[in-house]
C-alpha cells in the first residue's frame, strides 16, 4: 500500500513539474486588417511548434490597435500608419517592429473591361476619383491612360474604409504625395472626412462591397483582391511606369530604402525606380519596450523573433513581402531591447 501511495504521489508531482515547466501563455493583439491573414498564419503555424504559447488576434482596424495597445488592453498592437508623434505622447516606450511588407491595390467592379488587362491608373488621377471631380468611368482623363479600353459611361461609386485604418494610411499617404489637393485637403490619417463614396469596415468589408456592386471603385491590401477575385488595376510609379502589385514589385520598393529612421516609421509609398510598386507599405507591431510580466514578455520577444525570421517563408505565398534581409538586423535590434525590470526579456 506505502508503495502504490509513493507511486501515485511520484506520478502527481511529475505531472505537477511537467505543467509548471510548460507555464503556458496567452497573448493577445488587435489592429490591423492588412496583415491579418498573415498574423493568423504564423499564430496558427508558431501554435503548431509552440503549443505552450497560444496568439489570439482580432483584426479591428490600425486606429483600434493603436487605441488597445496606448490603453494597454492588448499585449501587442498592430498598424499599417505607424503612430504619429502626438500618438506617441499618450505611449511612451512604445516600439515599432516591422513585420512584412505589402500592398494597397485599387480594386473596381467592371465586367465589360477585360480582367485579363488591367486599368491603369496614376495617383493624380485616383486623387480626383476619390475627391470626386471624377465621376465616370469613361472621364477622359481615365481614358487617356487606357486607350482602346471600352470605359462604360456609368458612374463611379467610390467605396472607402468606414473605421480607423492603416490601409487608409498608406492610400491617403500615396495620394497626398501625389495631389496637391489632396494633401491640403482630406490629407493622410487613418481616417480622413472622404470628400465622395460610401465607407465600408475593414478590408474584407471594402472588398466585398466592391465585388457585389458594378461601377464601384474600392482600395483593399492585395491578398483581399487575390481571395476574393477582384479585378485590380496598375498603378504609375515616379518613373512613368505602370506597375503591377506583387511580391517581386513591393520588394523593389522596398529595396529603395538608403537610410532607416531610428525608430522605424518609414514611408515606402510613391517610392523611385522602375520595378517599385508606389503604394507599398511596412506593417508594424507595436509593444512597449518596458514591460511588466516576464514569462508574456520572453514570449513576446521569442514569437517576435520568429515571425521575423523563420516565419517570413510564409509571406510570399500569401502576397506579402519578406523583410529585406539588410533590413533585419534593424528589427533584431528592437525585438532584443524588451526588457523586463531593465533586464532583457530574451537573452
Amino acid at each position: 500500500m506505502n508503495r502504490c501511495i509513493a507511486l501515485v504521489l511520484a506520478i502527481s508531482c511529475g505531472w505537477l513539474l511537467a505543467g509548471a515547466a510548460r507555464a503556458d501563455v496567452t497573448l493577445t493583439g488587435a489592429g490591423a486588417t492588412f496583415p491579418k491573414p498573415l498574423y493568423d498564419k504564423w499564430s496558427a503555424e508558431y501554435n503548431r511548434q509552440h503549443p505552450e504559447v497560444r496568439i489570439n488576434y482580432q483584426g479591428i482596424g490600425s486606429g483600434g490597435g493603436i487605441k488597445q495597445i496606448t490603453e494597454k488592453t492588448v499585449d501587442f498592437g498592430a498598424t499599417d500608419g505607424p503612430m504619429s508623434d502626438k500618438q506617441l505622447e499618450k505611449a511612451p516606450g512604445i516600439l515599432h517592429i516591422p513585420m512584412t511588407l505589402g500592398a494597397v491595390v485599387p480594386v473596381y467592379n467592371l465586367p465589360q473591361v477585360d480582367a485579363a488587362k488591367p486599368l491603369i491608373f496614376s495617383g493624380e488621377v485616383l486623387a480626383e476619383l476619390y475627391l470626386g471631380k471624377i465621376t465616370r468611368w469613361n472621364d477622359p482623363k481615365l481614358a487617356k491612360l487606357n486607350p482602346g479600353v471600352p470605359l462604360p459611361d456609368r458612374a463611379v461609386t467610390i467605396v472607402h474604409r468606414s473605421d480607423g485604418s492603416g490601409t487608409t494610411f498608406i492610400w491617403t499617404d500615396f495620394l497626398s504625395k501625389c495631389s496637391d489637393a489632396w494633401k491640403s485637403g482630406p490629407g493622410r490619417a487613418t481616417t480622413v472626412n472622404w470628400p465622395a463614396g460610401r465607407g465600408a469596415k475593414g478590408n474584407d468589408g471594402v472588398a466585398a462591397d466592391v465585388k457585389q456592386n458594378q461601377g464601384s471603385l474600392g482600395y483593399v491590401e492585395l491578398i483581399y483582391a487575390a481571395n476574393n477575385n477582384i479585378a485590380y488595376g496598375d498603378v504609375i510609379n515616379p518613373a512613368g511606369k505602370a506597375v503591377h502589385a506583387s511580391v517581386e514589385s513591393v520588394s523593389a520598393a522596398a529595396a529603395t530604402i538608403t537610410k532607416a529612421p531610428p525608430d522605424l516609421r518609414i514611408s515606402l509609398t510613391n517610392a523611385a525606380g522602375d520595378a517599385a510598386y508606389p503604394i507599398s507599405s511596412f506593417t508594424w507591431i507595436l509593444v512597449y519596450k518596458d514591460q511588466s510580466d516576464a514569462a508574456k514578455a520572453k514570449a513576446l520577444a521569442e514569437f517576435l523573433w520568429w515571425c521575423t525570421h523563420d516565419g517570413q517563408a510564409l509571406s510570399a505565398p500569401l502576397h506579402y513581402a519578406p523583410l529585406p534581409s539588410e533590413f533585419l538586423p534593424l528589427v533584431e535590434e528592437k525585438i532584443k531591447s524588451i526588457s523586463v525590470d531593465g533586464k532583457p526579456a530574451v537573452e
